[in-house]
């Protein structure tokens, strides 16, 4: 027997009124809060722009989002494991039966908080190389033209062109920049980039020398100078860049990523140009001293001059000898040139003599008398070869008719042979083409059957579905399904995609709901 069904005055709520009211009230009662916690899960902004994450303390843990809106008006970005205050209000997910906060506004938890973000920061940027001492370079001696990004309005300016003035003037560009505030590092790093992109020879002048100048102030104050686009701006910069931002007690990141830094403005100023005063009285001594030594040279080459031209001997007694062997030899040519020129004479003569015998008339004389010797033989054989070998042609020309008759008889016969052979061969083949394209035809729509039937489409055509996870391999079961976890679902007309989650040990499955998304269709 079952028991009686015992009536209740209870309110009966649908799933989706429950989750509403839930919601209603804990946004009535926690409208707005700031709540103190450490960042876990970051993996930086979603695809459409909105940041999902965590934050946790020792004993609890919450959800937490930022809309990209907010996102985009942070002071800071939040970072694994930073501790933060987070700003904004408490509501739930009813998708998920979740509740959360919704971030407004983001700091860190104090001093600390932004000394560890920076210690993290540098060392991050150091494995990266950006502060590696072999990629600073060494600053221009004298350089033409000097940009300078800092605020056109505070001291710090004044007091470079003012120490520029009593060193070496020189031409300065200033590019106006925030040094304080949510823009300033921005501005910072759109500055440097811009003094690098001038060109060369262009109608505003490309500086040889920057310097990021700021006065001194508390870590807050200084803070845009440590984000990573002015540090990788600075470090990226073509141009020889000085860091001078703060005092000499201030450290930012981007004194690292400098080629040179700077302990004041002022100091910076003196670092880029030489004092010309005193490269003017250097000069001045360079020169002198120069004048003193070229003297003296002077000097000694011209004694050095007359010591060699008293050691020196007169023309008379360097040619005196070359003279007397001149008349000398002289006398003995007339008789030389005389007995060498009967000497080739006789020589010549005597191969005039041999040459005689073997002239070209004495060679021409004897062959003509062998040709007569000879007289007509040579032309009687030639006409009797002639006449030799017209018979034997004419020999083998009836006997190549003959072939050439029998040849094209028995090539005539071989052909019809062929044709008749083809012919047989013809009527065979057409009735035997046909019946091999029967039996292909059939045996594929036997093949493509059992493809439609073996074809895993077929099954989703029934109403199931095929479980992939992001990567597009298949999931076979409950238990290989995270929680969170980016799943696809292909149906027979399409896929979708969702989000895999289980509540308690194994409850029963609610039917999903979809929720409509800026980039990925729809998500359970």
């Amino acid at each position: 027997m079952f028991a009686e069904k015992v009536p209740s005055n209870a309110h009966e709520w649908s799933v989706s009124d429950l989750a509403g009211a839930l919601k209603r009230t804990l946004e009535d009662a926690f409208g707005f809060v700031r709540l103190r916690g450490e960042v876990s899960g970051y993996r930086g902004p979603h695809s459409s722009g909105h940041a999902y994450f965590c934050l946790k303390d020792q004993n609890a843990r919450i959800d937490a989002v930022i809309w990209k809106g907010s996102f985009a008006k942070l002071k800071i970005r939040p970072e694994e494991g930073m501790e933060v205050i987070a700003t904004g209000r408490i509501t739930t997910f009813p998708g998920s039966s979740k509740y959360q906060i919704v971030v407004d506004t983001l700091e860190p938890a104090g001093i600390g908080a932004l000394m560890a973000l920076l210690e993290e920061r540098r060392r991050k940027l150091t494995a990266e190389g950006l502060f590696a001492a072999e990629r600073k370079r060494r600053l221009p001696f004298l350089p033409r033209v000097i940009g300078v990004v800092t605020s056109p309005t505070g001291a710090v300016i004044r007091d470079i062109l003012h120490r520029l003035e009593d060193r070496f003037p020189r031409h300065v560009l200033v590019w106006p920049v925030r040094v304080q505030g949510d823009t300033c590092a921005a501005e910072v790093a759109a500055a440097i980039r811009g003094f690098n992109a001038l060109r060369p020879g262009g109608k505003v002048p490309r500086p040889d020398v920057l310097i990021v100048a700021r006065g001194g102030g508390s870590i807050e104050d200084l803070w845009g100078f440590n984000e990573e686009i002015v540090v990788r701006a600075a470090a990226e910069s073509d141009i020889p860049l000085v860091s001078a931002v703060g005092h000499e007690t201030d450290t930012t990141l981007i004194d690292y990523a400098a080629d040179v830094r700077a302990p004041t403005p002022t100091g910076a100023a003196e670092m880029v140009v030489p004092v010309r005063v005193e490269l003017m009285a250097g000069v001045n001594d360079l020169s002198r001293r120069h004048t003193e030594t070229m003297l003296r040279v002077i000097e000694r080459r011209r004694s050095d001059l007359r010591a060699t031209a008293r050691a020196l001997p007169t023309p008379e007694a360097l040619f005196s000898p070359k003279r007397q062997r001149l008349d000398l030899a002289a006398t003995k040519l007339y008789p030389a040139l005389s007995r060498n020129a009967r000497g080739h004479e006789e020589r010549l003569l005597k191969v005039a003599r041999q040459l005689a015998h073997v002239s070209p008339v004495a060679n021409v004389a004897r062959m003509r008398a062998k040709l007569d010797a000879v007289g007509s033989r040579p032309y009687n054989a030639v006409c009797r070869l002639v006449t030799l070998r017209e018979e034997t042609l004419k020999q083998i020309g009836r006997r190549l008719v003959v072939s050439r008759e029998a040849l094209l008889r028995a090539e005539r016969t071989r052909i019809a042979q062929s044709t008749e052979l083809t012919q047989r061969v013809a009527e065979r083949l057409v009735p035997a083409l046909k019946g091999q394209l029967a039996r292909k035809a059939d045996r594929l729509e036997a093949v493509s059957k059992l493809f439609d039937s073996l074809n895993y489409k077929s099954v989703l055509k029934r109403g199931f579905a095929l479980v992939r996870d992001a990567e597009g391999q298949p999931l076979r079961s409950a238990d290989a399904v995270l929680d969170g976890q980016a799943l696809v679902l292909e149906f027979a007309d399409g896929k979708v995609d969702a989000t895999g989650g289980r509540i308690g040990s194994r409850p029963k499955p609610a039917k999903p709901k979809l929720v409509a998304t800026e980039e990925q269709g729809a998500l359970f």
